[in-house]
């Protein structure tokens, strides 16, 4: 009988030794009292007196290992058998580690959305939201942008691949889709922000980023001027910045608005100096945008603005680098 053989198979089964109805098996092949190991003791008896003591001196080493290899894995299934069994209340307080417990907070630009949102709100105006994949009747079109627009250019889109006959649908490059989305199931009065998600394929550098986050403005009634937007946007300025802040209105284009105008506020440095910094766009809304939607120019009007929720964010809290909010770092994050 091959003493190395025994040993060889013995140690190739205990690996697969998962269950305890699996280590029994391997007990009993090897352990038992009609197992390899008895097999071999009764075969010792058989042996010249020569060759006894070289047998039975390796058989004891090959009992003591086989034996030692049956307990680690009824030790490995214990602890596995206990680790699954064991009933995780978690409702209960978590342990605390080495390093005190710091709870986690919202996001910088969660808190910065809730703050604008919130401002606005106490100006009367509600919050509305809209899909981040949109066709091209609501990102373009309706908002009075012509087919051979650049902003329409494939390259300065997220289009999807869609079959050849299919309508084209992108991640939204504007959240003034979601303006469309609300004059097409409301009446005005209309009063809404409404907060999201935008992409453009830029490239990220310390201002510019594929993905943002803006805040599109919405005023639609009888009367509305542009004084009413000013106002509007003067009283953000002021709310959030501080009642010291100033603005400015610079004559701009945009397809959807007319008169169109980038809005400015004057920011004072620690050294003394001072910089005008845009913070967004806004005009009067287009009388084509209007119509899009079925509402008469010649009885309502209105405005709309949007800005970067990051670019209020970082010159609030003096940002540098818009790729800071979104590299998850701690460090950055607990600051806020």
């Amino acid at each position: 009988m091959n003493l190395d053989e025994i040993s060889a198979a013995a140690r190739a089964k205990v690996e697969a030794v998962k269950t305890a109805a699996q280590a029994e098996e391997f007990r009993i092949e090897f352990l038992g009292s009609k197992g390899l190991l008895k097999q071999a003791s009764d075969h010792l008896r058989t042996l010249e007196p020569v060759h006894k003591r070289e047998f039975g001196s390796k058989l004891n080493s090959l009992k003591k290992e086989i034996e030692e290899q049956y307990k680690a894995a009824t030790e490995r299934i214990k602890h596995v058998a206990t680790a699954a069994d064991v009933t995780i209340d978690i409702t209960e307080p978590g342990k605390i580690s080495v390093d005190p417990y710091t709870p986690g907070s919202l996001h910088i630009i969660n808190q910065t959305i809730d703050l604008l949102t919130e401002l606005f709100s106490r100006m009367g105006f509600s919050v509305a939201d809209g899909p981040e994949l949109e066709d091209e009747f609501h990102n373009f079109e309706a908002l009075n942008v012509p087919r051979h627009h650049p902003a329409r250019d494939p390259l300065d889109n997220f289009y999807l691949q869609r079959p050849a006959a299919a309508a084209p649908f992108m991640l939204r490059s504007q959240t003034s889709s979601v303006q469309i989305r609300v004059m097409e199931t409301r009446r005005p009065p209309i009063r809404i922000v409404a907060p999201g998600r935008v992409y453009r394929p830029d490239t990220v550098d310390a201002t510019h980023s594929w993905m943002f986050h803006q805040l599109e403005g919405l005023v639609i009634d009888r009367g509305i001027t542009m004084v009413d937007l000013k106002t509007c946007v003067d009283q953000f300025a002021k709310g959030f910045f501080g009642s010291d802040v100033q603005t400015r209105f610079r004559p701009s284009f945009f397809p959807f608005t007319e008169p169109s105008a980038e809005f400015d506020i004057l920011f004072h440095y620690a050294d003394g100096s001072s910089r005008w910094i845009e913070l967004g766009g806004c005009g009067m809304v287009d009388p084509n945008v209007l119509a899009a939607v079925n509402l008469d120019s010649d009885i309502y009007t209105g405005f709309a603005f949007g800005l970067g929720v990051e670019r209020v964010a970082m010159r609030r809290h003096g940002i540098e680098d818009i790729r800071a909010f979104y590299e998850n770092d701690l460090r950055f994050n607990a600051q806020f």
